[in-house]
């Protein structure tokens, strides 16, 4: 089979993350006081952004990629394009003078979920038209990521994501699109997001977003109630039946092809339009198998719990891997999963993962999984 091609293009930053110790049972939300001083370890500064974990994770995995994204001529840009070439990968990066190059800080307590502190930079400059859509359409398949925090794809209900994807479409590749959290209090958090997807998503083939962000852009109110309710992971207190099932059927509604809704801990939840809209997706897709479909795939018990940074856009990152080579649904949910499960072993992303062939003969070993969703 040959190696198709995938183009992860989007948001991008570098993480800097210090390794912070807690007493069993001690948060986040218990350790952050004002005026409290907190003891961290040593700070790793890796790569971040769905460009940097979701597109370094397949070329870790072993696909083909190549990765865009617009950064600052500064010194965390130039730690960036380092860190990519000692992975392997030359980026596709747009280099502004005018703008400094985003960073993130990232605080992981074990056992809690993350919070951060980021600053979007070059990303909010970045437009649909400097994207070079003669090469893009060498690639077979199109993934884009957090729109949610890239000022210029939120803007005008979302018409710079609408003008990209329509294009990316037109070449006749595979599109997915994920998001990232919405700080309530910001421009985006202003935004209209229920008109922007409703724009968008009938130019997704595959919309991936965690249930937190899809809740806050589709059921605002039920978003907040789980907010006040819940202090640890909201995933592990949702109902499949009450809370995943309809939200993702929303998202269906307003017209992308299918749903892999990211459920924390958990697990993930795949839903699909019919058999007659998987097969249009693509000539570059074997949509055969895969219509109609409702599937939740719990999560593999993970060998330790360092960080959930970079989780969620590596499960992705697997999962579109495993699209490219025409794997089953059954199969892309699993290695999805698992590919989850290797990423929090380490406090960065990328260092737990392991190649796609070895982390599928761990699957077939018998990993065990753990149930943690209510029905």
């Amino acid at each position: 089979m040959e190696n198709r091609k995938i183009v992860t293009a989007g948001y991008v930053s570098l993480d800097i993350t210090p390794s912070i110790r807690s007493a069993s049972g001690v948060t986040l939300h218990d350790m952050i006081r004002p005026g409290k001083l907190i003891q961290v370890g040593k700070a790793t500064a890796a790569p971040g952004g769905c460009v940097s974990n979701t597109g370094l994770a397949l070329h870790k995995l072993g696909s083909n990629v190549s990765l865009v994204a617009k950064i600052g001529d500064d010194a965390f840009g130039r730690i960036l394009t380092e860190e990519y070439n000692r992975k392997g990968v030359r980026p596709d990066f747009l280099v502004s003078k005018d703008t400094e190059t985003s960073y993130t800080l990232v605080l992981a307590v074990p056992g809690s979920d993350r919070c951060f502190l980021a600053d979007a930079g070059a990303n909010d400059t970045l437009t649909a038209d400097e994207l070079n859509y003669e090469e893009i359409g060498k690639a077979q398949y199109f993934h884009f990521g957090y729109p949610t925090l890239m000022r210029q794809f939120y803007l005008n209900e979302g018409s710079q994501t609408v003008e990209m994807l329509k294009k990316v479409k037109a070449l006749g590749l595979v599109t997915s699109l994920d998001m990232a959290a919405i700080d309530p209090s910001s421009e985006a958090g202003a935004q209209d997001w229920k008109t922007i997807l409703a724009n968008v998503l009938p130019y997704v083939d595959f919309f991936v977003p965690s249930i937190e962000e899809l809740c806050f852009i589709l059921d605002r109110d039920k978003y907040n109630s789980w907010q006040k309710q819940y202090q640890d992971d909201i995933c592990m207190h949702l109902s499949l039946s009450r809370d995943v099932i309809p939200l993702a059927q929303k998202a269906l509604d307003l017209g992308c092809r299918a749903v892999l809704l990211k459920c924390g801990a958990a697990g993930l939840y795949l839903k699909t339009g019919s058999e007659e809209a998987m097969r249009q997706i693509s000539p570059h897709f074997q949509g055969e198998g895969w219509g109609g479909l409702s599937i939740f795939e719990d999560s593999y018990v993970p060998d330790q719990i360092l960080s959930g940074t970079g989780a969620g856009d590596t499960a992705i990152a697997a999962f579109l891997y495993s699209l490219s080579h025409d794997f089953s649904p059954e199969v892309c949910l699993e290695m999805a999963a698992g590919c989850g499960a290797m990423c929090i072993t380490q406090y960065d992303a990328l260092s737990g993962l392991i190649p796609a062939d070895q982390l599928l003969e761990r699957i077939r070993d018998g990993w065990v999984k753990q149930k943690m969703i209510h029905e």
